[in-house]
């Protein structure tokens, strides 16, 4: 049977040109995004892609579907819309939050969202910025709060929101004595440190193409305060806390609850790396008030 998330892939690939960066963009890994992608083209009876080196490109088949094929994913999502306007049960907030928004955080933006419209129901999608900016323009998302700075085609955005973060390193990576922690909020009171001591190992970071322009952000900053370090790939924090743990990796934090044995926790002197996040949504369909998006960005420091 042909499904939506057929037509999300064959869509995703083609504006992509890349599995990796497709599999982002519909929120899923690569594997299943290949597998759908044969399973596709058995269904059509063509082949849609050639694959090379670098990337894929359409074939003539896949270039003449590809229209019918946003055409069937503008009309699934006309129909849900629909569906949601005259739901018994009240209006649906679709609400995604990009995996760098610590978890109370994103349940203290949550509710925020409900209280905002009594009588709604809150839904909520963990995806990457990329992917998150891509469901908000086509209205499978009503609004959802992502990494800054990101290309922000056709969607209006909130204020810009920063996140203190914190430096999570394997036990016993600092020899030399650091200063006291400056606020209780670190948690283990392991102290102060400067980003540039921090060598040794090299830092986590996520795929570049999930926020290409706030990860360049990031990475030009370590650069210029640690520019010996190194860093790492990872594909999400569990996996980098992990490294830390087993002294292989740095991890960078916005999270003030993350920890593991084996794994001491650093406030970052002058904060030179803090999660800038922000709300985004369709310009065509304001969600809220420029007031309840104050509140609701308010609720990101208060998580």
């Amino acid at each position: 049977m042909l499904t939506e998330r057929h037509l999300q892939i064959f869509v995703a690939l083609a504006e992509e040109q890349h599995f990796g960066d497709a599999a982002r963009v519909v929120g899923i890994t690569q594997p299943p995004l290949s597998q759908g992608l044969r399973r596709l083209e058995a269904l059509v009876g063509a082949k849609l892609f050639e694959r090379g080196s670098t990337g894929v490109e359409l074939t003539a088949a896949g270039a003449a579907l590809l229209p019918f094929a946003r055409r069937a994913l503008t009309s699934i999502e006309e129909l849900h819309q629909a569906a949601v306007a005259r739901d018994p049960e009240g209006p649906e907030i679709r609400l995604g939050l990009a995996p760098e928004v610590p978890p109370a955080a994103g349940a203290a933006v949550a509710a925020a969202c409900g209280a905002a419209v009594p009588g709604s129901r809150v839904t909520v999608v963990s995806a990457p910025t990329s992917s998150l900016t891509s469901q908000v323009s086509s209205g499978r998302l009503t609004l959802a709060v992502v990494l800054h700075p990101t290309v922000l085609d056709g969607l209006d955005a909130g204020p810009v929101q920063l996140l203190p973060t914190w430096a999570l390193t394997p036990a016993g990576l600092l020899t030399k004595p650091v200063s006291r922690a400056r606020t209780a909020q670190v948690g283990d009171g392991s102290g102060v440190v400067e980003l540039g001591r921090l060598g040794g190992v090299p830092v986590a970071v996520r795929p570049r193409g999930e926020a290409p322009a706030a990860r360049d952000l990031f990475l030009d900053t370590l650069a210029m305060h640690r520019p010996d370090g190194g860093t790492v790939v990872v594909t999400d924090e569990r996996a980098a806390l992990a490294m830390a743990a087993a002294g292989q990796a740095i991890v960078v934090t916005a999270d003030p609850s993350l920890g593991a044995p084996g794994v001491e926790r650093y406030e970052l002197a002058g904060d030179p790396l803090p999660t800038r996040l922000r709300f985004v949504w369709s310009r065509s369909r304001a969600p809220f008030e420029l007031d309840v998006i104050a509140q609701l960005t308010d609720a990101l420091v208060i998580g």
